[in-house]
């Protein structure tokens, strides 16, 4: 079972931008409530992805410079990141349809 990593502004650089293999991250917040109903669904993309992603979340009130970092406007965020770079953005609670396809293209 494919396990969610749970970053911090100290962590990101080493776990998400240097990481080897593409890196969904969620940026989310306690508080709210479209973080929480797009919690099972990023749950179960690490699960069907295993390996071949990363799956990352990270707390914007918890890590406010990693947030303002990514110019993160807005919660949920979710970004992808492949090669050190962001290479995608969705903002808000997402399909899981919208996810696998922006994932599907990172690993193509």
């Amino acid at each position: 079972m494919a396990q969610i990593l749970d970053v911090t502004d100290a962590s990101f650089a080493q776990d998400v931008m240097q990481s080897e293999v593409p890196v969904l991250v969620d940026v989310w917040a306690e508080w709210c409530a479209p973080c929480r109903a797009l919690a099972p669904t990023v749950k179960s993309i690490a699960e069907e992805y295993g390996d071949r992603i990363r799956v990352a979340k990270i707390d914007a009130d918890a890590n406010p410079s990693t947030a303002a970092q990514l110019s993160v406007t807005a919660l949920p965020t979710l970004l992808f990141v492949k090669g050190g770079k962001v290479v995608g953005q969705l903002v808000g609670n997402q399909p899981k349809s919208k996810l696998v396809d922006q994932i599907d293209q990172l690993l193509g």
